[in-house]
């Protein structure tokens, strides 16, 4: 059934667009870091990624951008395959072209026979990601390397020395989300206004809480180089790992993302969109990407039901970009 679009969709769009890129933007800067590729790749690839696989991919409420398993690929690209950033960059954009050709080839329909307990298995395990990724910003720890095991690891010294207004913070955001009342929840959904109360209470009251910081600003240059034809032939590994890990996150999110909306998706559209997307990312300098439950979940619960909301992420993403960033680098955290 076709969706009317109308002002509660819009805003539905407008929220889930504007919450998922509150917690993309410092996973995004985070995992550019971790690439070896720099802070603003990160950002580059959120809105790149972020734009074209909405506007060309086949799931209609899924949020793309940078993800950790994409980061440590790329951490792999720079340190094993290129011997600069320009052949880097080459691996991305063919990464991109053969996740559009797996798209082209109808290969993404094959996630359809994935087994429901698989994506039950699949939903549980980002469940504990999401949590493991915020639980030490909560207690006002830095991230640490190695993932969901690192940030475990690293709770028990993080509980030794808790950050009280980081704490505070997080325990205001994490309330107003629980008792904020349901009659509200659909003219503000609650992540929204959790983030605002925890923002505000850290801005005017908790300062010494970890904030996002500092934000690249300014616009990304092309990125064009002509590649050997030795290197084009050496670069055909890793971008099919690129394209193959990639394709299959964006894939079982698609599922999520149907299990959450009672939707279907276009999975041969879907990989297309991606590919596009990374293409777009490698061409600007920025860290290829795919489709997360981490961006695409809270988008959802914030009222996200069209593809407009995905590129609202984008958008609002590159409007940070171009000078929006001070309003946001005060961010706790902790929020």
């Amino acid at each position: 059934m076709k969706l009317k679009y109308d002002f509660d969709t819009l805003r539905g769009d407008l929220f889930g667009g504007v919450t998922a890129m509150v917690v993309a933007l410092p996973l995004s800067l985070a995992y550019g870091v971790a690439s070896g590729m720099g802070a603003a790749a990160g950002l580059y690839g959120a809105i790149a990624v972020g734009f074209f696989a909405a506007v060309f991919g086949g799931t209609q409420t899924q949020i793309s951008g940078p993800t950790a398993p994409m980061a440590i690929v790329m951490a792999v690209i720079i340190s094993t395959y290129a011997e600069n950033l320009t052949q880097a960059l080459t691996v991305v954009v063919m990464g991109g072209l053969l996740q559009a050709l797996l798209g082209v080839l109808k290969l993404g329909r094959f996630v359809a026979y994935t087994p429901y307990v698989v994506v039950s298995g699949f939903m549980s395990g980002i469940g504990v990601l999401v949590m493991a990724i915020q639980v030490l910003p909560f207690f006002g720890s830095a991230p640490v390397p190695g993932g969901a095991v690192g940030m475990i690891l690293a709770l028990p010294e993080a509980l030794r020395d808790i950050n009280p207004s980081a704490f505070g913070v997080g325990v205001v955001t994490l309330s107003v989300s629980v008792f904020w009342p349901q009659r509200f929840r659909k003219i503000l959904p609650t992540p929204l206004v959790g983030l605002f109360a925890g923002t505000l209470v850290g801005v005017l009251w908790l300062g010494d809480a970890p904030v996002i910081g500092e934000v690249p600003t300014g616009l990304p240059g092309l990125q064009v180089g002509l590649p050997s034809l030795a290197f084009l032939a050496r670069a055909v590994e890793p971008a099919l790992i690129l394209a193959l890990i990639g394709s299959v996150v964006s894939l079982l999110t698609c599922l999520v993302a149907d299990s959450l909306t009672r939707t279907s998706h276009d999975p041969d559209r879907e990989l297309i969109g991606q590919g596009v997307g990374n293409a777009a990312a490698g061409l600007i300098g920025g860290l290829p990407g795919a489709g997360t439950p981490v961006y695409t979940v809270p988008n959802i619960r914030s009222g996200g039901r069209t593809r407009a909301a995905g590129a609202i992420f984008a958008l609002f993403l590159l409007a940070i970009l171009l000078g929006l960033g001070p309003y946001v680098e005060s961010i706790p955290l902790a929020a």
